[in-house]
């Protein structure tokens, strides 16, 4: 199958969030099964365009009765961040289309910066990406079987496939850049939302440059509330819908965890499913791993206990074996449970470490509360520190040399770090919601069965308890944790299961397509 991505972030070009990882390693997946996959994306400022190829002459892309004119750069999508890759003999090249517009993405930040977290023209800046994927496909003379749109960025594709290219592929007999009928009438689109949370909702002010009619306004499913809502017009024009985990997409369906869409979710609950996001095993893998001082695998944990040492060392704590280390990798945001971690009031934290034989180390930044609150608690226990930002370097040290591993999320649509602590031999302490859900099977006291520690409900009270429940099998349960560690260890998360999913929901798509 030709398969074209839609995505406003992809690695190692833009990130700020696990998109990026997903639709690249995906990518790669994919053509290692023999499809041809292309990628197309902003060419924002922080993109060098001095390493890219430039496509002869600029592209018009039709707007708001007008034209936007823009350039196109390519590359080859490299095999992974270290270079190498378990996608690396992909059999066909994945290339990398950028559209450059330096009005709309010649600036700082993906989605807002320091000063504007979300530009005012967002709306406008990614209804022209959304529409210029299709100028592309024409200038390139490649039509795809599939657009895949990735989260409310690109949730128009499927709305301009369906209520403005397949109306011109039936009315229109001009032909494309390359003299070739233009043909987007086979092609089908899926949706992928990584995150619910965010539907790139704005005032229907910015309607009118999409250059659809109002009569698409409303049947499209764009009105929420005397706003406009990309993601929920995406949701109901898109011919399949996923989301990242399975457990996520049943939880979207209910009032709780839909964000205000789960009833457009319910009603195109026959085209909705979930699909667990994958991880890079040759980028996290311990016995691979460049950046831990000792690698290690299930056959051989020395390198472990090693790594485990330098972590302690790194955060200047007792380098003790003896001590179990809880390792905390986050965004600090009310989505990943800091509230009820770190809230200066009720947070949970310093409970934690105040009556806990344990060591508690964390990397992450966010919220300014938080950073400044951590940064307190670092200074006043001896046994709890922190750094805030961000290093590659730092965060596989601490998968690697931690016993535990917590994630309190309030909601997880996959999420990565548990699975690479699993990989890792690291025991995540998680909530049962999203894809923890579908990663972590909690620990059964009598038959010692489970590859780590779960609660339900999120409050201070249930992470305190959990933790201490992990502690206590710790010190009482040793060959438990360890039958633990190694069962973790031998899970499958590569994203080759995740791809052959795909495929299969691309065929679904095809073949209940009318026509098709």
């Amino acid at each position: 199958m030709k398969i074209l991505m839609c995505t406003s972030e992809a690695v190692p070009y833009a990130k700020t969030g696990g998109l990026a990882d997903a639709v690249s390693s995906l990518s790669l997946a994919l053509a290692s099964l023999g499809h041809e996959v292309k990628i197309v994306m902003p060419r924002y400022y922080s993109v060098n365009r001095d390493t890219l190829k430039k496509l002869e002459g600029a592209m018009g892309v039709p707007m708001a009765g007008g034209e936007e004119w823009c350039a196109i750069y390519s590359t080859e999508l490299p095999g992974g961040k270290s270079g190498k890759s378990e996608k690396a003999a992909s059999k066909k090249p994945v290339l990398v289309y950028f559209i450059e517009h330096e009005g709309f993405f010649g600036r700082d930040g993906v989605y807002g910066n320091a000063f504007e977290p979300d530009f005012l023209d967002n709306p406008r800046r990614f209804a022209f990406f959304c529409r210029s994927c299709f100028q592309l496909c024409r200038k390139i003379g490649w039509f795809p079987d599939i657009l895949h749109a990735h989260d409310w960025p690109a949730a128009l594709v499927p709305v301009f496939l369906r209520y403005g290219e397949k109306y011109r592929s039936h009315h229109n007999t001009a032909s494309d850049f390359n003299g070739q009928n233009e043909s987007f009438e086979k092609t089908v689109s899926v949706l992928t939302i990584h995150n619910l949370g965010y539907q790139g909702i704005y005032s229907k002010d910015s309607f009118y440059y999409t250059g659809l009619g109002w009569d698409v306004f409303y049947q499209a499913g764009f009105d929420d509330w005397n706003m406009m809502n990309y993601l929920k017009a995406g949701i109901l024009s898109a011919d399949r819908i996923n989301t990242v985990s399975p457990n996520y997409a049943r939880e979207t369906l209910s009032q709780e965890g839909g964000f205000r869409l789960d009833g457009p979710l319910r009603y195109r609950s026959d085209a909705y499913s979930g699909i667990l996001n994958g991880i890079d095993t040759e980028v996290w893998n311990p016995a691979k791993d460049k950046y831990i001082p000792a690698p290690y695998s299930a056959e051989d944990m020395k390198g472990k206990a090693k790594t485990k040492k330098a972590l302690q060392k790194y955060y200047g704590l007792p380098e003790s074996a003896k001590v179990p280390v809880v390792g905390m990798i986050s965004r600090l945001a009310e989505q990943k449970g800091i509230g009820d971690l770190f809230g200066p009031s009720f947070g949970s934290a310093f409970s934690i470490c105040l009556s806990m034989n344990l060591q508690f180390v964390l990397l992450g930044s966010g919220e300014a509360w938080a950073e400044h609150e951590i940064r307190n608690l670092s200074g006043r226990l001896s046994n709890f520190k922190a750094e805030i930002g961000y290093s590659e370097e730092l965060s596989h040290l601490i998968e690697a040399g931690s016993d535990f591993f917590l994630m309190p999320s309030r909601y997880e649509p996959c999420g990565l770090n548990q699975m690479y602590s699993l990989a890792y031999g690291t025991l995540p302490i998680v909530r049962n919601t999203g894809g923890l859900a579908d990663t972590v099977q909690n620990y059964d006291q009598k038959t010692g069965e489970g590859t780590g520690f779960m609660f339900d409900y999120l409050s201070p009270n249930s992470i305190y308890d959990t933790v201490g429940w992990a502690v206590w099998a710790w010190y009482n349960k040793k060959k438990d944790i360890d039958a633990m560690r190694l069962r973790g260890m031998a899970h499958d998360f590569s994203w080759n299961k995740s791809a052959l999913q795909y495929v299969e929901l691309y065929k679904k798509a095809i073949s209940q397509k009318p026509g098709n």
